[in-house]
């Protein structure tokens, strides 16, 4: 789907509160799209909505939504097309994260991930995409992860949610494509956002890890304004799936074409990260 130019066009962003979600809404502002966010934090919906209008959108509908609640994101929806009409480009971002190793995850850390992570995109899925294919066009894109196609033992239950996205995104994308929508499955990598401060962190030395992952992240400065461009770039050139950081691609590379030396890789730099 091309989508240089937006003007005109429906694009609904979960997530849209803050970081990547953000920006991505305020990319597609610029390039004339009518906008349709989401997210659970009504202050920092609130903040995008004035940007994407300071940025150039006319029109914007904005609304506090749990994704992880299957009768929000209905009404989510239902309220967007009678606002705008149907999608064009329907954005899962929203996500969270949970620091730390599977056995010190809790019961409770699971449903919060699972139900954000996994049935949000199930939940956006449901909501937009039959509206899309009655239509015969559109496009998705599902915010799985780089520890979505290379699990990482310091993020045991978030690669875990971010393999099911990925899984989910791949099955999605041949189911829908007789129906003329495409789906694009997209792993960020080390993007500096604010969930590395606001994560759960599960384990001994939650301050320090907190504090030494969230100066790491710094350091490393991919910004999320920078993430969302090559998000819209793999967008316009229909890629199915798209590792948007150097150290993505090389940890989806290797999870393909050779994974005893990923998972080596893998469990290496979690050690050096505890």
């Amino acid at each position: 789907m091309k989508i240089k130019n937006l003007i005109g066009q429906v694009v609904v962003v979960t997530g849209a509160g803050s970081g990547i979600g953000r920006e991505l809404a305020l990319r597609c502002a610029r390039r004339g799209a009518r906008l349709a966010l989401c997210d659970l934090n009504p202050e920092g919906l609130d903040q995008t909505v004035a940007d994407a209008r300071a940025a150039g959108a006319t029109e914007v509908y904005a609304q506090p939504v749990n994704v992880a609640d299957a009768e929000q994101m209905t009404a989510f929806a239902k309220a967007t097309t009678a606002a705008l009409g149907t999608p064009d480009v329907l954005i899962n971002n929203a996500g969270i994260a949970v620091i730390g190793g599977i056995m010190d995850t809790t019961l409770s850390d699971w449903d919060r991930l699972l139900g954000v992570n996994v049935l949000g995109v199930v939940h956006g899925a449901a909501a937009f995409v039959p509206d899309m294919v009655r239509r015969g066009s559109g496009h998705v894109v599902n915010l799985s992860s780089a520890a979505g196609v290379l699990a990482n033992p310091q993020l045991g239950a978030y690669s875990a949610s971010k393999f099911a996205v990925f899984g989910m995104s791949e099955a999605l994308r041949m189911e829908l494509r007789p129906h003329g929508v495409t789906v694009t499955t997209v792993c960020p990598g080390i993007v500096n956002t604010a969930i590395t401060h606001t994560s759960a962190y599960r384990g001994g030395n939650a301050d320090a890890r907190r504090a030494k992952t969230t100066s790491s992240y710094a350091k490393r400065g991919y910004t999320a304004d920078r993430a969302a461009a090559n998000i819209l770039k793999a967008i316009d050139r229909g890629k199915a799936v798209a590792p948007i950081t150097p150290e993505a691609h090389v940890m989806y590379t290797l999870s393909r074409l050779a994974p005893p030396l990923a998972r080596w890789l893998s469990n290496t730099l979690a050690t050096i990260a505890k």
